[in-house]
């Protein structure tokens, strides 16, 4: 006893201490806590099985202590939960475990305040008890019914994912369970790497690096689940699915109930499966993702090269030269960029051709390719350029360059080279020679030719395939390859025709085929670099573009979700919900927005409607078929546009032969959202009755100031914020006036829906009132 009281002074405290704790000797063991008491020192909860034990932890040497869960009795401690790893605890004799009698489970410091709590707020008093149950769950439950659990370490898991536990995405909350590596491999706070589930309605993962996804595990309950263990390794896991308009989630089990699973995000941005193997007393890997190390973003740090095939597989060398690399005391790359960056007008770069371009860069959009070196060179943080479409920038420590084998793709990357680095080497070619610097000079020599020959065929090779436009120039075979000679149509036209494809690397891509072009070659690559410059959250990414001979192909990302007519005239009552029509509305105003005022040359659309809004994996709106009214011409559009059968969005002066301004696609997004208001066609409407087309109906009510939830769509049950459905007709009747001087700007459109402009009642269109009469 006197080696834990130390005097006889302390006496009175460790009694009390002794009233509140779980037991006399850490020799008791328990798997319950109940209300006033408390874990503290080294005692702690051990499920009734023995495979799990909580309490305090320390990772490593790093002295600081953490409530953890981990598993009993394993040579190696592995923890599978961490309550407090944002917030350490420095003593874990003063500090504490505690159950409230308000029923939350707290951990106080030995500064007396609370660090963490499970934060519950509608217990009664002395209700709850806690328990560590035998699967690693921690659960709070109400002592006046077990079964029932009001808190669970299964609802907030860290890094580790345990059988029996959910990974979930709750349809009707869009909550979702989230892993989240460790920062290391002693600190359980936070890293850089997460695994969530990627989407409803079926089961698919995805890996983060922050918020760059950098690995897709596909759907897992489809045909090609390749997670599944080999049964040699006598620890069968069975994965089962919901899939309901509730929840998509998915639970495992290991069938040999006394063999130990678990799948975690390691420090390192893996995913893995691993087991427990008895024999030789360690965890096997059952499976792990992504298979390659460098697919790992950023598996190598900062400023270096990832490359598969080599061993080792990180290296600083991302030019030719070892003089062109440096590395810091971590064993991580930096480029001679900007750290000292005394005279950035002498900084140089040096050219990486067919590259894939790293991510996190931050894009600019400017006129040229020289605009953008100038750019970084204004930019003392800067250490890499590329120019494709706009201007993309990497700071010192946000990059990762992989070499691609394949170059039907090509990207070239520009990296810094400080003018204090190219002074240093000028300086060593000035000095005696030697036989060290006889081999630099030679080197150098060596690769001042290689660069020359690398220049000569990059731009033999770029004249050939970006035509000056710096998108990419796909060869049409390699656009047939990828769309398997155009056979999966996905939408048609009067103008041109869509089909699925996927490039080389599995990226899925939409190919636009443009049907009668007339134009001359360059005045088709004139046009595409007008919509090359085009990037907008809102507005669908051109990728590149084809011109060969009589061919004129472009190239987009492809959206999953599909078009918004597709899912918003859908039959049944899987509709979207009025949350969702809202943010598109805005989402796409804000494309237009984009589109109209802030492009360097305004684009007009000309041909807004459900169609051309595409859905990414989170229901946002993009806005496609931007800009091909400038490409065929301003007269072709007007015929185009008319043949393509969407009658319901015209503006007056394509009729009246007025002047074609954006305030045309003002009028469209207005009949757009009508139809996100009713969820009717508007083209059906003309077809029927006029007194019971919406645009007609929701105008006089307006004006009237009647009530006008009766005309919002039937299958959301009424499920509606009335003040946005308010908003969004008058901003519809607005945008559909007969003159273009009455109708709004996109910029007033986003204002007035987002509730930062009020807008009066508008008047019932002339064109509305004649429809009618006739």
């Amino acid at each position: 006893m006197s080696c834990i009281i130390g005097n006889l002074e302390m006496f009175p405290l460790i009694l009390l201490l002794f009233s509140v704790s779980l037991g006399p000797s850490s020799s008791v063991s328990t798997n319950t806590i109940f209300p006033g008491e408390s874990l503290s020192r080294n005692r702690t909860l051990i499920s009734r099985g023995g495979t799990f034990e909580m309490g305090f932890f320390s990772p490593g040497n790093t002295g600081k202590h953490y409530i953890g869960i981990w598993y009993k009795g394993l040579p190696q401690k592995t923890v599978v939960w961490v309550a407090n790893r944002n917030r350490s605890v420095s003593d874990p004799f003063s500090s504490e475990l505690k159950l409230l009698r308000d029923g939350n489970l707290v951990i106080v410091a030995s500064s007396k305040c609370q660090i963490w709590s499970t934060s519950l707020t509608t217990l009664m008093p002395n209700s709850t008890s806690g328990v560590l149950l035998d699967s690693g769950n921690f659960i709070l439950r109400k002592k006046s019914n077990v079964s029932s659990v009001v808190w669970q370490t299964f609802d907030h898991p860290t890094d580790t994912w345990l059988p029996g536990a959910k990974f979930v995405y709750s349809s009707r909350t869009s909550e979702r369970t989230v892993l989240v590596a460790w920062r290391d491999l002693d600190d359980p706070a936070p890293g850089i790497y997460s695994a969530v589930p990627e989407a409803e309605e079926k089961v698919e993962l995805a890996l983060f690096n922050r918020s760059v996804a950098y690995w897709h595990s596909g759907d897992w309950t489809g045909a090609n689940y390749g997670h599944q263990p080999s049964l040699t390794l006598d620890n069968v896991i069975n994965f089962t699915f919901v899939l309901n308009e509730n929840e998509t989630s998915c639970i495992y089990f290991s069938v040999a109930p006394y063999n130990l699973s678990r799948i975690v995000v390691e420090p390192t941005g893996l995913l893995k499966q691993l087991v427990w193997a008895k024999h030789v007393q360690e965890w096997k890997v059952l499976w792990r993702h992504p298979a390659e190390t460098c697919e790992i973003y950023p598996f190598c740090g900062a400023s270096s090269n990832c490359n598969q095939s080599n061993v080792p597989l990180c290296n600083c060398d991302l030019g030719y030269l070892d003089d062109l690399k440096l590395e810091d005391h971590l064993g991580q790359c930096k480029t001679r960029s900007a750290s000292e960056c005394s005279d950035d007008r002498k900084d140089d770069f040096f050219l990486m051709p067919y590259i894939q371009l790293p991510k996190n860069s931050y894009e600019f959009m400017v006129e040229n390719i020289e605009a953008c070196r100038l750019l970084c060179l204004s930019n003392c943080s800067c250490s890499a350029y590329a120019y494709t479409a706009d201007c993309q920038i990497w700071t010192d420590e946000k990059f990762l360059v992989q070499r691609l084998d394949d170059d039907e793709i090509v990207r070239d990357f520009y990296v810094r080279i400080a003018a204090s680095d190219l002074l240093k080497e000028r300086k060593q070619k000035r000095k005696p020679v030697s036989n060290s610097i006889t081999a630099v000079v030679v080197v150098s020599a060596a690769f001042l030719v290689v660069l020359s020959v690398s220049l000569v065929i990059n731009r033999t090779r770029r004249s050939d395939r970006t035509a000056d436009c710096h998108l990419t120039h796909f060869e049409y075979r390699v656009l047939k390859k990828a769309t398997k000679n155009f056979s999966e149509k996905i939408g048609e036209g009067g103008f041109s025709s869509v089909f699925r494809g996927a490039l080389p690397d599995s990226t899925p891509i939409a190919v636009k085929k443009l049907l009668n072009q007339n134009q001359s070659n360059k005045q088709f690559l004139a046009e595409v670099r007008t919509i090359g410059t085009v990037q907008h959250v809102n507005v669908v990414r051109l990728r590149g573009f084809c011109a060969e001979e009589s061919k004129r192909f472009l190239v987009y990302e492809y959206l999953a979700n599909g078009s918004l007519a597709a899912r918003l005239f859908q039959k049944g009552s899987n509709t979207i919900d009025w949350k969702t029509r809202y943010r598109i509305a805005i989402g796409t105003a804000k494309g237009l927005e984009y589109l109209h005022e802030r492009c360097r040359d305004s684009i007009i659309h000309c041909d807004i409607k459900p169609e051309n809004i595409l859905l990414d994996s989170e229901l946002e709106p993009q806005i496609a078929d931007f800009g091909l009214a400038k490409i065929v011409g301003r007269d072709v559009s007007r015929v185009i546009t008319t043949m393509r059968g969407t009658r319901g969005y015209l503006a007056p002066e394509w009729f009246s032969g007025g002047a074609i301004t954006s305030k045309v696609d003002v009028f469209s997004y207005g009949k757009l959202l009508f139809e996100l208001i009713s969820g009717k066609r508007n083209i059906e409407e003309l077809n029927s009755d006029m007194h019971y087309y919406v645009p007609l109906q929701v105008a006089n009510s307006i004006a009237k100031g009647e009530e006008v939830l009766p005309l919002v769509d039937r299958r959301l049950n009424g499920l509606v914020e009335m003040e946005e459905v308010c908003r969004a007709c008058k901003v519809a009747c607005w945008c559909i006036q007969d003159s273009e001087k009455d109708r709004p700007t996109m910029s007033q459109v986003v204002q007035i829906l987002e509730g930062v402009l009020v807008v009066e009642k508008p008047p019932v269109p002339r064109t509305l009132l004649q429809l009618l009469g006739s």
